[in-house]
């Protein structure tokens, strides 16, 4: 595999309170996405956004917005979001009754759809879905919070996934997220990922490192 990397740092771990000039320093140190992570207290143990402040942001930046959605019940909130401005719209199969359906909504509205799996969520709910999806997400973290540990026996996961988007001959990215540093962005691009988001890792040190820490990911 030789595509390109893609760095799509998480604003989780920016600072809230200047979210906006956040954007604007990882846009110009050299980010190719801007990962979004949307929690609802309910889905994951933890509350962060909603459409008004994606929208908010989105003047702050013309790169591509990577949404995550860790919302349940998923299929209403979508409209929201896609009018906020985002590009790519992941949500998790287990959010709904019909994924398949929620898939096919995002993509009627113009946006890119991704499925996300969580560390013990099994592979077969991509079977039906790969010719219609544009993006995979393997959580190599529990998701809900910043800054845990990556889930080593995710990679394993990574290389099934990879083998199932070379055999299916579709132009899907696959994405990881969690845990993402100079040490585990490596691991995770040799299992076959080539996109990868990282928070802590990105946003360590201010602004002045965010160039830098970028580059290390990229390796």
């Amino acid at each position: 595999m030789n595509r390109e990397i893609i760095i799509s740092p998480s604003i989780l771990s920016a600072d809230f309170a200047k979210l906006g000039e956040e954007i604007q320093a990882i846009d110009k140190a050299g980010c190719d996405w801007i990962h979004v992570d949307v929690m609802d207290g309910h889905f994951v143990p933890n509350i962060t956004i909603g459409p008004g402040v994606v929208k908010a942001l989105r003047p702050h930046s013309d790169k591509i917005f990577d949404v995550h959605l860790m919302i349940s019940p998923v299929d209403q909130y979508i409209d929201a979001f896609v009018d906020a401005g985002a590009d790519i719209i992941s949500f998790h199969p287990e959010a709904g009754p019909h994924p398949h359906r929620t898939v096919q909504h995002i993509k009627s509205l113009g946006k890119k759809a991704g499925i996300v799996l969580n560390p013990a969520t099994p592979l077969d709910c991509l079977t039906y879905l790969m010719g219609d999806i544009d993006l995979i997400l393997v959580m190599s973290v529990n998701p809900g919070f910043g800054g845990q540990k990556f889930i080593h026996s995710q990679l394993e996961k990574i290389r099934a996934i990879r083998d199932m988007i070379d055999e299916s001959g579709s132009d899907i990215r696959l994405e990881v997220d969690g845990g993402i540093d100079q040490n585990t962005a490596p691991l995770a691009i040799a299992a076959g990922a080539d996109t990868l988001v990282a928070g802590t890792a990105t946003f360590r040190g201010g602004p002045k490192y965010y160039a830098e820490n970028i580059r290390g990911l990229r390796g």
